[in-house]
């Protein structure tokens, strides 16, 4: 295995644990794995505008992000580590303000 699709693995596994805990909030989401590219998780917000959230490996740790990728580490608001136990609860308290 590589270094990158094992990283694209770790991604993948984060995500279907994402997705596991929103389904559990009863927020229905698609785990898209394209061909070329790291895996997202699509989201639909109770406005009905499609969120995509991704994982990104950082310094300390894995993080999810679900605004454009300037953003990143600029605003606390727009990403969650991804131990985060209330990761799932934290991303729709964001994406539905």
């Amino acid at each position: 295995m590589t270094v990158s699709s094992a990283r694209l693995q770790e991604q993948y596994i984060h995500l279907v644990r994402l997705g596991w805990d929103l389904r559990v909030l009863g927020v229905s989401n698609s785990l898209v794995i394209p061909a070329a590219g790291p895996p997202v998780l699509e989201i639909m917000s109770t406005a009905g505008v499609e969120v995509r959230v991704r994982v990104i490996r950082r310094a300390w740790g894995w993080v999810f992000t679900w605004r454009p990728w300037w953003s990143v580490l600029w605003r606390r608001s727009e990403w969650v580590w991804a131990d985060d136990d209330l990761a799932a609860n934290t991303i729709m308290a964001a994406v539905t303000a």
